[in-house]
């Protein structure tokens, strides 16, 4: 049980709350026009988690000499010797199966487009070697869990739900961009490319609070394109509240306060809307 628990620090489990919420929330607007059945909200869980955790695990390996490196990181699972790197290889396999697994068993039209979107997940780990696109990567790589949603349930390819996705992807880039200003100054001196490395801290505080109202706006027009009503709203601007609370905290007391409120605003933020969802569908 204890190396469960090492393996789920490993891969930051509870930072599932990020992703899972939104895929969630897609699902219960397509169950409002037509049946889901317990055993695909199952198999869908899976597929976010799994998907998630295999992408974690395998960012760890790649970044452990990195991590080995930074005073910040220094104490995370594999460079602390609390995980060895054959560990961490067995869990991005045993994860990765699992996904592609849950994805053919909720349908081959989603089996198939698994291997293409783990090539997106792993991949992720090596764009801060060389762009500072890496943030909106790992933003197209959150965001393809509602679409993916979409896709399981429908096995029809739509707009509708690309107001979420890009919502997902502008939120997730703009909150990754606040978290790399932590390493700004470890990151130039080993070439690592990030939106802070490019504008400095100021300017990177800045895009990513443009990028947040971005989300916001795309998150009004996806109530609008399914008819979310006041729950959905009330939801919005508390979410919406959350995010800008961010800002605020990090402007008093400045990048060092970024661990604190990273998970903690970002996470309540994506659960108190789910909830607001799930009020509005009620």
């Amino acid at each position: 049980m204890r190396r469960v628990v090492v393996l789920g620090n490993l891969v930051k489990f509870s930072h599932s709350v990020f992703a899972l919420p939104f895929a969630l929330m897609m699902l219960l607007v397509v169950n409002r026009t037509q049946d889901v059945h317990a055993w695909q909200i199952g198999l869908l869980v899976v597929c976010v988690v799994a998907a998630r955790s295999a992408a974690m695990a395998f960012n760890r390996i790649v970044d452990a000499r990195f991590d080995a490196e930074n005073e910040r990181t220094k104490m995370r699972e594999i460079p602390a010797g609390k995980v060895s790197r054959r560990e961490a290889r067995l869990l991005v396999a045993i994860s990765s199966a699992a996904f592609v697994t849950a994805s053919f068993i909720l349908g081959s039209h989603c089996g198939f487009l698994s291997f293409p979107v783990l090539i997106v997940l792993l991949g992720y780990s090596y764009t801060k070697r060389i762009s500072a696109l890496c943030h909106v990567i790992l933003g197209v790589s959150l965001a393809l869990a509602p679409g993916g949603v979409w896709y399981a349930l429908t096995a029809t390819w739509s707009w509708k739900p690309v107001s979420l996705m890009l919502a997902v992807m502008f939120w997730v880039a703009g909150f990754d961009i606040l978290y790399a200003c932590q390493d700004v100054h470890y990151d130039i001196t080993k070439g690592l490319q990030s939106v802070p490395t490019k504008l400095g801290v100021r300017g990177a505080r800045l895009l990513a609070g443009v990028l947040h109202v971005v989300a916001v706006c795309l998150l009004v027009i996806f109530g609008k394109q399914f008819e979310l009503g006041w729950w959905y709203q009330l939801g919005l601007g508390i979410f919406a509240a959350l995010i800008a609370s961010q800002h605020i905290t990090i402007a008093r007391r400045g990048v060092a306060c970024i661990d604190q409120v990273f998970f903690t605003r970002n996470g309540v933020a994506s659960v108190v809307l789910f909830l607001f969802v799930v009020l509005d569908c009620i």
